[in-house]
């Protein structure tokens, strides 16, 4: 008997929240990406998520105790202990970004990790707003002030951020240096916040067009898929995965 894997759309508009008891997920802006009518542009930007620990308040705020000596492991467990920005949208969507963060009761200078899920711009292009976080983009792990630590992210060897929180190597859309954050034990079961290893839910006709490895985003499908319950896309709506176990087939007995 094997697993047959289908998705589903999550429905629900942005901001759509996953409460969980150590972390919830809030999907804060819908990535999009829309061909022009006119010639082959496309007009675009990259989905924005939040992770809460919970509870979190901002008089819980680790700002100020971010450290300044230690391992890249020990530095990134303390700066998520507060408000976890997954990727950030492209420049043009600075104030939507701030008033999707408000709705929350976060501000930029409540942040204290940024997650950059690869480097392009319409994932990247408002880490200007949060000075005072820890930023993780793509493999580069600096604290605030520009002090670059070393990590060993690979994909055999995930970044653990806390209980059920890790940041995986998940390669193939902008090269070797992609990741994903996976949060476990959420209501819906493991979010994994992808970036454009999934471009949208039923994007299997359309992503290794965009892909600069598409080997290795095929294996980082595949190991997304086997893990997730619910999946945040870099240009979609979050979908479900579904698991239905298939029936062997039955052997017909002859007379």
């Amino acid at each position: 008997m094997s697993n047959l894997v289908r998705t589903e759309p999550l429905r629900g508009a942005p901001p759509l929240l996953v409460p969980g008891d150590l972390y919830s997920v809030v999907v804060l802006l819908r990535g999009y990406a829309e061909p022009e009518e006119v010639g082959d542009a496309v007009r675009a930007d990259g989905s924005v998520t939040l992770v809460l620990p919970q509870p979190w308040g901002r008089g819980s705020s680790h700002q100020e105790s971010s450290p300044v000596a230690g391992s890249a492991e020990t530095a990134l467990e303390e700066a998520a202990r507060g408000p976890i920005l997954v990727d950030t949208g492209g420049p043009w969507a600075r104030e939507e970004l701030l008033g999707a963060l408000a709705g929350q009761g976060v501000g930029p200078g409540d942040v204290t990790l940024v997650v950059g899920t690869h480097g392009h711009s319409d994932h990247i292009g408002n880490l200007g707003l949060f000075p005072g976080a820890a930023l993780l983009v793509s493999h580069d792990f600096c604290l605030p002030g520009g002090r670059y630590l070393p990590h060993g992210l690979t994909e055999g060897r995930p970044l653990r951020l806390g209980p059920g929180l890790e940041v995986w190597a998940t390669p193939g859309h902008g090269g070797q240096r992609d990741v994903s954050v996976v949060v476990k034990g959420t209501a819906l079961g493991t979010v994994v916040v992808a970036g454009d290893v999934f471009e949208r839910d039923g994007d299997e006709d359309s992503w290794q067009a965009l892909s600069e490895d598409p080997v290795a985003q095929e294996r980082s499908r595949k190991r997304v898929l086997g893990t997730a319950d619910v999946v945040v896309p870099g240009h979609g709506a979050p979908f479900r995965v579904v698991r239905e176990a298939s029936q062997p087939e039955r052997k017909s007995c002859g007379n």
